[in-house]
């Protein structure tokens, strides 16, 4: 039987994340009354036997397991433990048929397609009927990939494996303990010469690591530092791909770090001042999954403690939350990324992402904010009543503390090269990716002719950011905005209605010439409503992407 490790992935609740290009993610039902994630967390903690086994744990054979794949009798398997998610079935965001998808069979390759970063062991842990149970033989070969693999590291998830009710293994070994020096082994689906590697330097005053990327890399956003309590933690994002550097250092450093970035030639400096004056015989002792090359989706994702320091109205029920980043700590969230909110709420994880907003839609000066390491980070947050985590965040003091993860999410820059015309379509808080996205296109694309904002709205006062919105268009030419609402009061005297083809014909125009994007975010049905309009009008899966709220 395999002891399969504990996955600590973001946790229960979410369904927002950030769709592919041209894909609005999974599709969400509407639940009944009394079935939202907290009414299911009060089920998990009534005492009910949702198992069926009066709490025995049992090991699950393949065949067993085939057996139980009715509505009324459903178990699954996610990373070799089994669920019987039969009870779960009506508070399933993503309705029963989604759910079935998985009856009776290995769903982790579903799961992961969905939300990889759910934290399911929290959610499930009273629908564990027990361990998939492996046949010998299997079990003697996956042996020593067990040995190896068992310990599971908050930020470090291994790759999955060729069949996902076996233990992962690594994508690349990590660097023996006994040296310093930077692996020469490449992982097996690269060439040699492609595999970042990493060196260290000192003066009397710094220690200093230098990544080699052995690429161009983007001006900001691929560096992460986090120095927690002598623990130094690096990871650099190179498009799919995550290199991670992971030492307990040998001597006392200063809180704060640096980092230099060469982008042209792909070098990346990190800068610790040293406690003492002197020279280290070594920079530490390397952790697991150090020098280590990771496929971005495969590694489990990394918190730090993050203190609110602000929270200000924007309307009536949304505030912009201002947290400051730990000392030791420099992440940029690249434009287009969201990052994950957790926190503790009646015994159960919750996280749910967020993509964050500059302090203001555009800065006093166009370059106020280069040059500098960004320790604060904007979230715009709707504050829903009946919400599990936006009440909690809602009633935090200045000077809580919240986890907040790195930046994740497919969106790259590199979709808005050379685009003329760019088309964004927003619903309620669907507009915080567009928030910056506008920013970089007026700022940065040398090609943008125009950039225009439909923003879709219950009433006037849900708009975000209205009077900037209305500033920037009367400042700035290439921008352009209209606001539809749903429900308009008498006086309102712009558009009124829903998202349908007859908006969008001279909203979406092609000049001749040009080079055209389509940006979408907003509720699931919105969204997937909205996708569908823009392509009956002839854009392509390349020219869209679907920001999922």
């Amino acid at each position: 039987m395999l002891n399969v490790p504990s996955q600590s992935f973001p946790a229960a609740s979410s369904q927002q994340r950030v769709a592919p290009a041209g894909q609005s993610g999974r599709n969400k039902v509407a639940l009944k009354p009394g079935h939202s994630l907290m009414d299911w967390i009060r089920v998990a903690k009534s005492g009910r036997d949702l198992t069926g086994l009066r709490g025995r744990l049992i090991d699950v054979t393949e065949e067993e397991l085939q057996k139980h794949n009715t509505r009324d009798d459903c178990w699954t398997c996610i990373r070799g433990m089994v669920y019987n998610v039969s009870p779960y079935m009506d508070f399933h965001p993503g309705g029963e048929e989604e759910l079935m998808k998985a009856a009776g069979k290995d769903g982790t390759d579903l799961f992961d397609q969905v939300h990889r970063w759910v934290n399911y062991e929290s959610m499930l842990k009273e629908c564990m009927v027990g361990r998939m149970a492996v046949k010998a033989s299997t079990a003697l070969k996956a042996h020593s990939v067990i040995k190896d693999s068992i310990t599971h590291l908050n930020g470090l998830a291994p790759p999955p494996p060729p069949t996902s009710m076996l233990p992962p293994a690594f994508l690349t070994p990590p660097s023996p303990s006994s040296s310093l020096q930077p692996s020469a082994a490449p992982p097996p689906t690269q060439p040699k010469d492609a595999r970042p590697r990493y060196d260290w330097f000192q003066t009397d005053v710094t220690v200093n690591i230098v990544v080699y990327t052995k690429r161009k890399l983007p001006s900001s956003g691929c560096t992460i530092v986090d120095l927690q309590d002598g623990v130094l933690r690096v990871e650099v994002l190179l498009g799919k791909m995550s290199y991670i550097l992971r030492q307990c250092l040998a001597q006392e450093v200063d809180g704060s770090v640096a980092v230099h970035t060469a982008c042209a030639v792909g070098k990346i400096q990190v800068s610790m001042r040293k406690a003492a004056k002197g020279k280290w015989e070594e920079l530490g002792e390397p952790l697991e999954f150090h020098d280590s090359l990771f496929r971005k989706k495969d590694r489990a994702i990394f918190y730090r403690e993050c203190i609110l320091v602000s929270k200000t109205a924007v309307t009536h029920d949304t505030w912009v939350f201002r947290l400051q980043l730990p000392l030791g700590t420099l992440m940029h969230v690249p434009v287009g990324k969201h990052i994950y909110l957790k926190s503790l709420i009646q015994d159960s994880e919750v996280v749910k992402p967020y993509t964050p907003v500059e302090e203001t839609l555009v800065p006093a000066t166009l370059d106020s904010t280069q040059g500098t390491a960004a320790t604060d980070i904007f979230l715009m947050i709707k504050v829903y009543p009946d919400g599990v985590l936006t009440p909690h965040l809602n009633n935090l003091n200045i000077g809580d503390h919240l986890s907040v993860s790195s930046p994740d999410g497919p969106f790259s820059l590199r979709l808005l090269r050379e685009v003329t015309h760019l088309y964004l379509l927003a619903a309620g808080t669907g507009f915080t990716p567009m928030a910056r996205v506008i920013r970089l296109a007026l700022q940065d694309l040398g090609s943008l002719r125009k950039t225009k904002l439909m923003f879709f709205n219950r009433q006037e006062r849900d708009i975000l950011w209205h009077s900037e919105l209305d500033g920037l268009a009367a400042e700035d030419e290439r921008f352009q905005v209209e606001y539809i609402l749903s429900e308009p009061c008498d006086g309102w005297t712009g558009r009124k209605g829903r998202v349908e083809a007859s908006m969008l014909t001279d909203f979406l125009v092609r000049p001749e010439g040009s080079k055209v994007f389509v940006c979408v975010c907003g509720p699931s049905a919105f969204a997937e409503l909205t996708v569908g309009l823009v392509r009956q009008h002839c854009f392509s899966e390349e020219e869209i992407h679907v920001f999922q709220g």
